[in-house]
């Protein structure tokens, strides 16, 4: 190294002209400083320092990425987890919404039967009041009828027998009762 500071002396020297002295040169002086600082900060460890904090630097950011890698290998893994989650969800409402119109179709087709089975039920019972309402309007008429047949032959026979007629008719259906009695 002073090798090489005194190359640069002798190079400014040459420079600089023959009227100036190598110890008034500068650039001899900052190269010896330089030297002279170099000197020292090798002697003091501090190329070791300097590699040492940048060997610690590089593992800082090693281990930074790896805990980068390590963050998104898990972040892919939640995501996997949740799609998957999201899949069984999205099949399991799919199932609910089957089962939904499944149980609607059935409720349906029972409401349905329920109401044919009312419908046919009062409709029987309507068929029954009225066939009850026809044989009473038919027992009605017929004994309105039979009591009008009555009261005609009541009235076609007292306005056709005389009182003796009477008289032997009521004698005649005295001894039949009798002879029936016996």
């Amino acid at each position: 190294m002073i090798e090489i500071a005194l190359m640069m002396a002798a190079a400014g020297a040459e420079a600089g002209g023959a009227d100036t002295a190598w110890w008034q040169d500068t650039s001899l002086w900052v190269s010896v400083a330089f030297v002279a600082v170099v000197g020292i900060l090798l002697y003091f460890g501090a190329h070791r320092q300097a590699a040492d904090a940048l060997d610690k630097r590089a593992q800082k950011i090693a281990d930074e990425l790896d805990e980068a890698r390590r963050l998104r290998e898990e972040a892919q893994e939640l995501l996997a987890q949740y799609q998957r989650r999201q899949r069984m969800a999205e099949e399991e409402a799919e199932g609910i919404i089957e089962q939904a119109r499944r149980d609607a179709k059935r409720f349906a087709a029972a409401a349905r039967q329920k109401i044919e089975e009312q419908i046919e039920r009062r409709t029987k019972s309507a068929e029954d009041k009225i066939a009850r309402a026809e044989a009473q309007a038919i027992a009605e008429v017929r004994g309105e009828t039979a009591d009008l047949a009555v009261e005609a032959a009541r009235s076609i026979i007292r306005s056709r027998m005389d009182q003796g007629a009477h008289s032997a008719m009521a004698e005649k259906s005295i001894s039949d009762l009798r002879s029936r009695l016996q």
